[in-house]
């Protein structure tokens, strides 16, 4: 077993906290931002082809600086799948959801990403499975999903439908991390994400002509796009990489638990949005869900006591 291995084992490394910290703050970000650009009138696939052009630039330029370009031989194939469950889906989807949800609901549906990883890793990662509080953790989690949908999102269809389009979200960001661990771990962040970044602009870029801009943005918006692409694609990103590889996907996505804090407090302060009574619930239940599910420790009385236990069986 290598001692990264059994470093995540015993817990989060120093440099694994530290990256934790980084993104979580970096991830609550986007959905404030993006809820400007859009209420802007900034369509979906413009707003996503901006921001992941952005971060493409900066990436590809600092990975030419470093050398580590030629790093991605032989890797194009997960690299195009790594950009295309994880920017070229979710980018475009996240701005269409957020037509139509506030900015701090979908955070809090985007929490829902370490269950999928959950239910993912029964077919494809043994070292994610689930067994005893995580099956547990999935089950609170997905009633805290019905609970926000049924309490605040109610009969609506349009808002039914950008839950559902952040949900979908959910899901590539769980898929993208597993393919990050089982093909790229190994290659620079700066080189990887960069190339994939590239690849996604090239994948959403002629659905711009399906929605093209009806005015030049705002002031406000492109300084919106610009944060996005710079610090919540081109960063985070990079951050994100090293941190799943560092620490794995089920425990990267730990970053969504701390993710709806910020969303909802920013979206709060700067957006004048208030959850309801649905969203306080299934952000509790999500949260806690996402945390047994990601292999956190039930409370010490819900926890079985094997001492006990081997003294009863032996009388």
């Amino acid at each position: 077993m290598s001692s990264r291995r059994a470093a995540g084992r015993r817990g989060m490394s120093r440099r694994g906290w530290i990256l934790f910290s980084a993104v979580s703050l970096l991830w609550g970000i986007p959905y404030a931002l993006i809820k400007v650009a859009v209420d802007d009138g900034v369509p979906p696939a413009t707003l996503a082809v901006a921001r992941i052009a952005i971060g493409a630039v900066v990436l590809l330029v600092l990975a030419k600086r470093a050398g580590v370009l030629g790093s991605v031989r032989g890797r194009l194939r997960w690299l195009a799948a790594y950009g295309l469950a994880e920017v070229a889906v979710p980018f475009p989807l996240l701005a269409i959801g957020e037509r139509h949800v506030s900015s701090s609901l979908a955070a809090i549906l985007i929490a829902t990403a370490p269950l999928f990883v959950a239910l993912l890793a029964l077919r494809f990662d043994v070292s994610e499975r689930l067994g005893g509080g995580r099956v547990v953790g999935l089950a609170a989690g997905l009633l805290g999903v019905v609970a926000l949908v049924g309490l605040d999102v109610g009969g609506d269809s349009r808002v039914l439908l950008g839950a559902a389009a952040v949900l979908v979200v959910a899901l590539g960001y769980a898929v993208g991390p597993m393919i990050m661990k089982r093909h790229l771990s190994d290659l620079d962040p700066r080189a990887s994400t960069g190339i994939s970044l590239a690849m996604a602009a090239v994948l959403v870029a002629p659905a711009v002509a399906l929605d093209p801009p009806a005015a030049v943005p705002s002031t406000g918006a492109l300084g919106a796009i610009l944060a996005l692409g710079l610090f919540c694609t081109a960063a985070a990103l990079t951050l994100y990489g090293a941190l799943v590889t560092e620490v794995g996907p089920g425990r990267a996505l730990v970053v969504t638990y701390l993710n709806p804090l910020v969303a909802v407090a920013l979206g709060a302060t700067l957006l004048g949005e208030r959850p309801g009574p649905g969203a306080i619930a299934g952000l509790l239940l999500i949260l806690a869900g996402a945390w047994l599910a990601t292999g956190g420790r039930l409370p010490a009385p819900l926890r079985p006591r094997p001492a006990l236990a081997s003294s009863r069986s032996s009388c």
